[in-house]
C-alpha cells in the first residue's frame, strides 16, 4: 500500500506541476515604472551576442525586481535565446513558475532535487530540443542544457544555499560566468543585499551596477522596532515571545492580516541536560549534542541523523531533564498556548521533507489566510504575500555570534530579508526584532534597511583583516576515523605549502585547526587555511 501511495503521490505531484507550467493562460508583459525600465533598459543594451556581461542589480525589498527579470527574459525570447533564472530554495520555486508562466506559458521547464526522476528526466529533455527556453531552478539548474544561452539571472545571489558542500563543490554564481562567458551571455545578479563581494566588484566597475531604490507603486518600507529581551526578563517574561510581539500578532489576528515570524533554528530545544548532575545527551557518531524534537518526541542529531527517545529521566543519576534553548517546533507550541483557537503554520526541514509539502504550506498560507507562518530562512526571502504585515525576528543574535567573519553579512541579510516580506500590499507593514544586544550596529542598520551604511562598514572591516574580497581564502579539509592520522595529514600540507610559497608576503598559512564540528558520522576533521590571491600558482599548488 506505501508504494502504490507513493507512486500515486508522485503521478499527481508531477501533473500539478506540469499544470503550473502548462495551464496558465499567458498575459501581457509586467508593466514597469521608469527606474525599472532604466535597469531593464541598461542590462539589455549590453548584450551584443560577441562578448560577455555581468550585472549587478541592487534594489530594495518590493521594488520589482522580478519584474525586471520578466522583460529581460522576455526580450531574450524574441532574440531567439534561452535564459535561465535561479533561486536559492526550492520553496521560492511554485511562487516564480505562477508568475513567469502567466507570461510565458509551456515555454517554462523546471529542475530541482524535489522532483521525481523520471520529470527531471523529460524537463531535461524539453529543455535540450529546444521546447523550453526559459528555465527555473535551484543551483543545479546552472548546468541545464540550453543550446542557445543568452542570459542567467540568480535571484538573491548573496544566498550561501548557491554554494554546493557535497561533491562535485561548486558555487553556482562561478558556474553561471562561466557559462556566460563561453555562450557570450548576460549574468544578472539580484538582490536587496547584495553579497559584500559582489557588491565591491560593481564598485571597481567589474560589474555594471543597477540600483532599484524605492519600492514599487510607492510603497513604504515596513517601520521595525528593536525589543530588548533584557527588558522582557527582568520584567519577568522568560519566554521566546516578547509582550510586545504578542500584543502585536493579537492586532493583526483581530484586524484579519497575517504575520511571518522568524526563527532560524529547527526543532524544540537545543540541549537537554539534567539539572542535579548536568548529564547531558550527545551523539554518539558526532561531537554534538543532540536536538529534542516535540513533534516526533525523539531526540536527533542534524549532523548525521542519528536518533533516539528522550528517557524519563537522568540516565546518570535519575534526576530532573530540563531542556534549553528555542527552536520553531518550541516557538510552535509557545504560541498554541498563548493563541489557543489561532492556526499556526511551521515551515522548517522537518516539516517540508516530503516532495511538494513546501508548496502546500505556501498554498494554505495564502489561499486560507492562515494567520501565523513560523519558519526558519526558507520565510525570508522572495516570499510575496500582500496580507502579511507584520514580520517577527526571534532570537537575532544567534546569526550573530559564531566566529565566522560573514556572520555580520548574513545576519543583516536575514533580517533585511525578512522583513522585507511585510507591507509588500495596500496595507502598511510593520516589524518587530528581538535581541538582547540592540546596541549592536549591524541589528540597528538591519532595522533601518541601510545596506550602504552596513557596505560601508563591512568593506573597511575585511580591508583591515584582509579577508574577501581583497584576498582569497583557500581551506584544506582533511578527514578520517584516526585522528591522530587527520593531524600529521594537515602539518604535512601546511608544511609543504609554506615551503613552496616561501618568497610569497601576501600569503598566509594557518592551522591544523579543527572544524567547529570536530567529529561527524565518527570522522574527524581538521583544516588548513590560505589567505592569499587565488592566482594560477595557488591552484597548481593545491591541486
Amino acid at each position: 500500500t506505501s508504494c502504490f501511495e507513493t507512486v500515486l503521490f508522485t503521478l499527481l505531484h508531477s501533473r500539478v506541476t506540469r499544470q503550473e507550467t502548462c495551464g496558465l493562460q499567458r498575459c501581457a508583459v509586467a508593466v514597469i515604472n521608469e527606474e525599472q525600465r532604466a535597469a531593464f533598459e541598461g542590462i539589455l543594451s549590453l548584450y551584443d551576442g560577441e562578448h560577455a556581461s555581468a550585472s549587478l542589480l541592487y534594489g530594495v525589498t518590493g521594488s520589482g525586481k522580478t519584474s525586471v527579470y520578466v522583460h529581460l527574459i522576455d526580450a531574450m525570447r524574441r532574440k531567439g535565446k534561452a535564459s535561465i533564472l535561479l533561486v536559492p530554495e526550492i520553496a521560492l520555486t511554485p511562487q516564480m513558475i505562477r508568475i513567469f508562466s502567466s507570461y510565458f506559458g509551456d515555454d517554462i521547464a523546471v529542475l530541482h532535487s524535489s522532483l521525481a526522476v523520471g520529470e527531471r528526466y523529460d524537463e531535461w529533455k524539453r529543455i535540450k530540443t529546444g521546447r523550453a527556453r526559459v528555465v527555473i531552478g535551484t543551483r543545479s539548474a546552472v548546468f541545464a542544457p540550453c543550446s542557445d544561452l543568452g542570459l542567467i539571472i540568480m535571484d538573491e545571489e548573496q544566498e550561501y544555499t548557491y554554494k554546493s558542500e557535497n561533491s562535485p563543490r561548486y558555487h553556482a554564481r562561478d558556474a553561471a560566468k562561466f557559462r556566460c562567458a563561453s555562450s557570450n551571455a548576460l549574468l544578472v545578479l539580484g538582490s536587496a543585499t547584495p553579497d559584500v563581494e559582489s557588491r565591491y566588484r560593481a564598485e571597481k566597475g567589474v560589474y555594471h551596477l543597477f540600483t532599484l531604490k524605492n519600492r514599487f507603486n510607492a510603497r513604504q518600507l515596513p517601520s521595525v522596532r528593536i525589543v530588548d529581551m533584557r527588558q522582557e526578563l527582568r520584567g519577568g517574561n522568560g519566554s521566546e515571545v516578547s509582550g510586545v510581539l504578542l500584543h502585536e500578532l493579537r492586532e493583526n489576528i483581530s484586524r484579519g492580516e497575517q504575520s511571518i515570524l522568524f526563527l532560524n533554528r529547527r526543532g524544540a530545544a537545543s540541549l537537554v541536560a539534567c539539572g542535579e548532575c548536568g548529564y547531558t545527551y550527545s551523539c554518539p557518531h558526532c561531537s554534538v549534542n543532540l536536538t529534542w524534537h516535540s513533534a516526533t518526541r525523539r531526540l536527533v542529531c542534524h549532523h548525521c541523523g542519528y536518533t533516539r527517545a528522550l528517557d524519563d529521566a537522568c540516565p546518570e543519576c535519575g534526576g530532573l531533564l530540563n531542556q534549553f534553548g528555542t527552536g520553531t517546533q518550541k516557538l510552535e507550541e509557545h504560541l498554541r498556548e498563548a493563541l489557543p483557537d489561532v492556526e499556526i503554520l511551521r515551515m522548517d526541514a522537518d516539516s517540508v521533507s516530503p516532495a511538494g509539502s513546501h508548496e502546500k504550506i505556501l498554498s494554505q498560507f495564502r489561499e486560507k489566510k492562515v494567520p501565523i507562518l513560523i519558519g526558519t530562512q526558507m520565510v525570508t526571502k522572495g516570499l510575496d504575500f500582500e496580507n502579511v504585515t507584520l514580520v517577527g525576528v526571534i532570537s537575532a543574535d544567534q546569526l550573530l555570534y559564531c566566529g565566522d567573519y560573514r556572520a555580520g553579512e548574513r545576519c543583516f541579510s536575514l533580517i533585511t530579508q525578512v522583513v522585507g516580506r511585510s507591507g509588500r500590499g495596500a496595507k502598511p507593514g510593520r516589524a518587530i526584532i528581538q535581541t538582547f544586544t540592540p546596541q549592536n550596529p549591524v541589528i540597528g542598520m538591519a532595522s533601518r534597511q541601510d545596506y550602504e551604511g552596513f557596505y560601508a562598514e563591512e568593506i573597511e572591516l575585511r580591508r583591515l583583516q584582509n579577508c574577501p574580497p581583497f584576498s582569497d581564502i583557500v581551506t584544506v579539509t582533511v578527514s578520517a576515523e584516526d585522528e591522530s592520522a587527520v593531524l600529521r595529514c594537515c602539518t604535512y600540507i601546511r608544511d609543504r605549502i609554506r615551503s613552496e610559497l616561501r618568497g610569497r608576503k601576501d600569503a598566509a598559512v594557518l592551522g591544523p585547526a579543527p572544524l567547529p564540528v570536530v567529529r561527524v558520522s565518527n570522522r574527524y576533521r581538521y583544516r588548513v587555511t590560505l589567505h592569499c590571491r587565488f592566482d594560477k600558482e595557488i591552484r597548481t599548488l593545491v591541486s
